[in-house]
């Protein structure tokens, strides 16, 4: 066989373990920004280990590979372990143009100096005028407020949201909305609805919803161009600006200060601003004092990690909208329990999940349901361990570690020992035997006390709650 036909022969397998990167990477991402950066990849060819990608433009390419290259390589190794590099680029370029035996090495987190710079050089072909109808990122029909399943960890978050889609102007003390959590727990679906709704009920507003990325890129085109006055005139003259992900201009300066101005005039004009991000306000590193102050302004409301409740009514809610799929109750409370990182992945696995018993023809039981998912829930186990729990709790009281094997029954040492349980049951998946054998072999029915007297305590004293929730989530954020 000759090597064009040898190419061709493999060729469908090559793209469809693409098609498998490109969903791990929507799933990694998120939607707008598999949308606007990774959607318009194309794979070319899969040759002596190396997988060439092209990408329509030179700024893209460069783009790409500061900031997305390392992950494409990480899950192509995972579907292909003969591929070691990924050599991305234009297609109007020969693909000579590098040297296949020493591919470009990609760094993950490297970013060069004075990124802005950087971007402004890369866009030398795109110095056309800014298109005013190809600003705002396409909203997601899926992202409604009638699709959010509501619950203790998201409803200031939710209520604050509905406030400010049903308020004909600007909602008073809600300006800006800050909504900041971790990813993929509902911040950009509560943007898409307050969109949707006001799109749906007053269509005369003009609303706009982009990535904080996609702002920066447009205004660095803008000065390309020559043309910054009709993007500053552009943006104050919307009625509601939506900006998902602000974190990302931090260290940004150029764009800040653009931002800054621009959140100043469509204030003063009394037009509603929504801003999302991964932490509050106060603790966005690289971002200038004033800026941190103006995102504080209005009302910041947190996106808690989800709770058991949660997950599991999210889980039902998305089945009721998958006609014909059988899962039951039982797979998903597993799927509940085991993946309690983000919404995007639990909706992921039950996609999975009903996708292998469609195809397959099979129904769903536990067992399928554990071979599906083996890579995500041995991903879960990793996260959290009983002693990161037990580390965490003991620093957090000023306890030493070993108090919690100990048989000590003061206050000040039972009570942390008992949230430490607390935790190590609801963050991860050892059973109650398990989990006190980690506390110096207790019993399974002290930590089943354990778990009632945190539960009875949270409900009695909101201060309490709050302590352990706030445990709760510095374990989940550092796993």
């Amino acid at each position: 066989m000759n090597e064009i036909s040898s190419i061709q022969t493999r060729r469908p397998d090559h793209f469809a373990r693409w098609e498998r990167v490109r969903e791990r990477l929507r799933v990694s991402y998120g939607e707008a920004i598999f949308k606007s950066w990774l959607q318009p990849l194309k794979l070319a060819d899969v040759k002596n280990g190396q997988a060439m990608i092209t990408v329509p433009t030179r700024f893209m390419r460069e783009w790409i590979i500061a900031h997305y290259a390392d992950n494409i390589l990480r899950f192509w190794c995972q579907e292909d372990q003969t591929v070691h590099s990924v050599d991305i680029f234009v297609k109007a370029e020969p693909v000579a143009i590098h040297n296949p035996n020493a591919p470009v090495q990609h760094t993950p987190h490297a970013q060069p100096a004075g990124l802005e710079a950087a971007m402004l050089g890369a866009a030398a072909n795109e110095d056309k005028p800014i298109n005013p109808d190809s600003i705002s990122a396409p909203l997601d029909p899926r992202y409604t407020f009638e699709n959010f399943v509501v619950g203790k960890s998201n409803e200031l978050a939710h209520a604050a949201a509905r406030r400010v889609a049903e308020s004909a102007t600007v909602a008073p003390g809600s300006n800006p909305l800050f909504l900041y959590g971790g990813v993929g727990l509902g911040k950009t679906h509560l943007m898409h609805a307050i969109a949707w709704h006001i799109r749906k009920t007053d269509p005369s507003r003009k609303v706009i919803y982009l990535s904080a990325e996609k702002f920066m890129y447009l205004f660095i085109r803008a000065i390309r161009s020559k043309d910054t006055m009709a993007f500053k005139e552009y943006f104050r003259s919307v009625d509601v600006l939506m900006v998902d992900d602000v974190q990302f201009i931090s260290g940004k300066d150029s764009t800040q200060e653009e931002f800054f101005h621009t959140f100043n005039a469509l204030v003063d004009q009394n037009k509603q601003l929504i801003i999302s991000g991964d932490r509050s306000p106060a603790d966005l590193e690289g971002m200038e004092e004033r800026v941190r102050s103006r995102l504080g302004w209005g009302l910041v409301a947190d996106v808690h990690a989800t709770t058991y409740e949660l997950r599991l009514g999210i889980l039902q809610a998305k089945l009721e909208k998958v006609p014909g799929a059988n899962v039951p109750a039982r797979v998903l409370e597993f799927l509940a329990h085991k993946i309690t990182s983000n919404v995007r992945e639990l909706e992921g696995a039950l996609n999975r999940v009903v996708a292998h018993a469609t195809l397959i023809g099979g129904a769903v039981t536990m067992e399928s349901t554990q071979e599906v998912l083996h890579d995500i829930l041995r991903a879960n186990d990793r996260r959290i361990t009983i002693e990161d729990i037990q580390k965490k709790v003991a620093a957090h009281f000023n306890i030493k570690v070993s108090d919690m094997h100990s048989a000590r029954r003061s206050v000040a040492i039972a009570r942390p020992r008992q949230i430490a349980m607390y935790l190590a049951k609801k963050l991860t998946t050892k059973s109650l035997p398990e989990i006190g054998r980690k506390f110096g072999g207790k019993d399974h029915t002290t930590v089943m006390h354990a778990v009632k007297r945190i539960d009875e305590l949270s409900r009695g004293d909101k201060e309490f709650a709050d302590d352990v929730e706030l445990l709760m989530r510095m374990l989940q954020s550092a796993a």
